[in-house]
């Protein structure tokens, strides 16, 4: 639960599901929410993708999955495998065989598509390279990928089909004795994937994977993704998240971060509190964010920064964060330091020196935390 015995509205109540693991990250019960996401490069081409994998990983990705189209992928996986800092995921569609390779060379889990992976025999086989090698699996129910049958049941896409092909696919493991799993219901339709989950959070305790898929570029796709996962997420559902946009996979952690962040799930970095801006502005305010962003995007700890352009409500978000800087007159404005007003400081000295508070403190949490422990 996100417990908050001050403000008890801003609490969320987390469905209760199982644990399990990828690699040596907890999915599931009361582990944090995790954050995937999944490269882009070719599969063959063994530093450009650890280079990515890493990128994702400094940006705060938890897990990373790579599609495993063919022989050569999972070949180069064996080397990704050993040099990624995180948990890889490989992505299995059509060929069975490729996910026995892809146990064999060492991934921590396997995502398969019940619509397209083949029949029970071939399940079968993966379940047992998937348990022989120490792999977890993601059942991933799509909607634009599903079974024959169910589409001729039902007629179309809808939640009971996607819910259907996920529970079928569940039996086969536990009928199997594999418990290792968790699963997924995406669809790129928000109405379509919200209530799919939500049908599924009923009546299974496996760790569901939480995704909007084919959400679009960077911006709708962040919209969408933002409103269909925030509302599962706000109701308690979801033990892991994918943001999935049409747009560079650090972008993707990102976006991720930020939805969780924003429901108080995950801290992690700044949190920057900023006013889009006026004529009452007292300094740049949209440039001066954009400049904080890329320069403090190494801070790790979690921490809050308002940056108000006026007085209006400067003070008052100030007096809510960490650090903060209000706007005032005469190209200069107020520093705020745990809500309190600290030192008068000028626009043009503003950047630097935020950057420098917020690198200081970051040392002192870090230490507390240290000595803590």
């Amino acid at each position: 639960m996100s417990l908050n015995p001050i403000r008890p509205w801003r609490n969320i109540e987390r469905r209760k599901s199982r644990q399990i693991m990828v690699g040596n990250v907890p999915v599931g019960g009361d582990a944090p929410i995790s954050v995937q996401t999944m490269t882009n490069t070719n599969g063959h081409d063994v530093r450009a993708t650890l280079d990515q994998v890493i990128a994702c990983a400094e940006a705060g990705a938890d897990i990373v999955r790579i599609s495993a189209p063919d022989q050569e992928t999972t070949t180069a996986l064996r080397e990704i495998c050993r040099e990624s800092p995180v948990p890889i995921v490989a992505d299995i569609h059509f060929h069975y065989k490729r996910a026995i390779e892809a146990a064999e060379a060492g991934v921590a889990c396997l995502r398969i598509n019940p619509g397209n992976i083949g029949d029970e025999t071939r399940v079968r086989e993966v379940i047992k390279a998937a348990r022989h090698h120490g792999c977890s699996m993601r059942i991933g129910v799509n909607a634009g990928s599903l079974e024959r049958h169910l589409l001729e049941k039902y007629g179309e896409p809808c939640p009971d089909a996607m819910v259907e092909s996920g529970m079928d696919h569940i039996k086969i493991l536990q009928d199997n004795d594999f418990h290792e799993f968790k699963i997924s219901v995406k669809a790129s339709d928000v109405f379509l994937s919200a209530a799919a989950y939500a049908q599924l959070a009923e009546i299974t305790d496996a760790p569901i994977h939480l995704g909007i898929t084919e959400a679009g570029g960077f911006v709708g796709g962040t919209v969408k993704s933002a409103v269909g996962l925030g509302n599962l997420l706000w109701s308690g559902i979801g033990d892991t998240i994918r943001v999935s946009l049409s747009a560079d996979p650090v972008q993707e952690v990102k976006v991720g971060f930020e939805i969780l962040k924003s429901l108080g799930l995950r801290t992690r970095g700044v949190q920057i509190i900023s006013c889009p801006s006026c004529a009452r502005q007292g300094f740049d305010v949209i440039r001066t964010v954009e400049a904080l962003e890329q320069r403090l995007e190494h801070i790790k700890t979690p921490m809050s920064l308002s940056i108000i352009g006026c007085v209006v409500n400067g003070p008052g978000e100030a007096l809510m964060t960490d650090l903060g800087f209000t706007g005032g007159g005469a190209g200069s404005g107020m520093i705020y330091m745990a809500g309190k007003q600290s030192h008068k400081l000028s626009n043009d000295q503003m950047v630097d020196h935020i950057v420098e508070l917020v690198e200081k403190r970051a040392e002192v949490l870090e230490a507390e935390a240290k000595a803590a422990e």
